[in-house]
């Protein structure tokens, strides 16, 4: 298996053949991750050497394709090179004009529509406290999204690249006491592999209300209102299936009927968790409330007919040409 696996990494003709490989082999679920999962049902001598045979293949493959990667993209540098050319004698082209992202699109239309129903808008920093991003909010020490596979370390430090716009709700309610609505869009940031449709990087939107006399009914008409106007579809069909998050008591994950007939999840929700609202110094007898996050790659990507999450950052003109809105002024 090790032979033919070199052998395929050297046959591989471009990048994203070579990337595609990469994933199958080292990823999360790759053929060689998959062996070093197999190490904890067997013997501790067993399992030291097997253990550090694995890594070795895991290292060694890791090189080769390291190598590889380097002899193809000077390849594809030289066929540049050699392809395209600059007549200097010819008249300058116009200035093209920028178009507004679809991200950013998604994000403004979004943020505006729920600013009609009194909610403001917070934001909080990229690199967080673990108290804010974890602690209180409720996720224990023992939670996988504490662990190095899911969470960016900042070498140093104690403090983490945010994992989830959360921290916010923090941040705001002990700076803003309820009765209030928020929202809180950004960049959060994952230990993920790049694929089609994950990024180590992506935009999150949560949204808090916290009033007395909140419930359940209040969070499924605010949530069916909102799918319902984002993907101009009267007659939206939702579920909400029973979930567990730390931070809401009852949970639920949203789910719409899509046109191929498929249900699709689009996010979490639930009411706000009596622990995390007496982190904030608000007494969850007096206030009750509701939280609800979603993608918004996910959101652009189904309404805009995007299917691919990479494109959103390859920075590429002709795609923004054809999935831009407007003119930037």
């Amino acid at each position: 298996m090790q032979e033919q696996w070199l052998q395929q990494i050297q046959a591989s003709q471009n990048l994203t053949t070579l990337d595609d490989l990469r994933v199958n082999l080292l990823g999360k679920s790759g053929l060689v991750t998959q062996q070093l999962k197999t190490l904890g049902a067997l013997a501790p001598e067993e399992r030291k050497a097997k253990g550090a045979e694995i890594n070795a293949l895991k290292d060694q493959i890791a090189l080769a394709i390291e190598e590889k990667k380097i002899i193809l993209e000077t390849q594809a540098l030289e066929l540049r090179l050699a392809n395209e050319k600059i007549d200097i004698t010819l008249p300058s082209r116009p200035e093209s004009t920028g178009k507004i992202h679809p991200i950013s699109k998604a994000t403004q239309d979004i943020t505006q529509y729920f600013s009609q129903l009194g909610f403001q808008v917070f934001d909080g920093p990229h690199v967080e406290t673990q108290e804010l991003n974890f602690d209180a909010l409720n996720i224990p020490a023992h939670h996988p999204a504490r662990q190095s596979q899911d969470t960016f370390y900042v070498s140093g430090s104690n403090d983490i690249l945010r994992t989830q716009t959360s921290p916010v709700q923090i941040r705001t309610l002990r700076n803003h006491k309820p009765p209030i609505r928020f929202l809180a869009p950004g960049r959060v940031f994952r230990s993920d592999d790049l694929d089609a449709t994950h990024t180590p990087m992506f935009h999150q939107l949560e949204g808090v209300v916290i009033e007395e006399g909140i419930n359940f009914s209040h969070l499924k008409g605010a949530l069916i209102d909102f799918f319902s106007w984002f993907f101009e579809n009267p007659n939206m069909n939702l579920r909400f299936r029973p979930s567990f998050f730390p931070f809401t008591e009852p949970s639920a994950e949203v789910d719409i009927l899509w046109k191929n007939g498929k249900w699709l999840e689009m996010g979490g929700c639930g009411m706000m968790h009596p622990e995390v609202l007496r982190n904030c110094d608000i007494d969850p007898d007096q206030f009750q409330g509701f939280a609800f996050g979603m993608g918004i790659e996910r959101l652009t990507m189904l309404k805009y007919g995007i299917d691919d999450i990479r494109s959103f950052y390859d920075g590429d003109t002709r795609w923004l040409d054809l999935y831009g809105f407007g003119a930037l002024s």
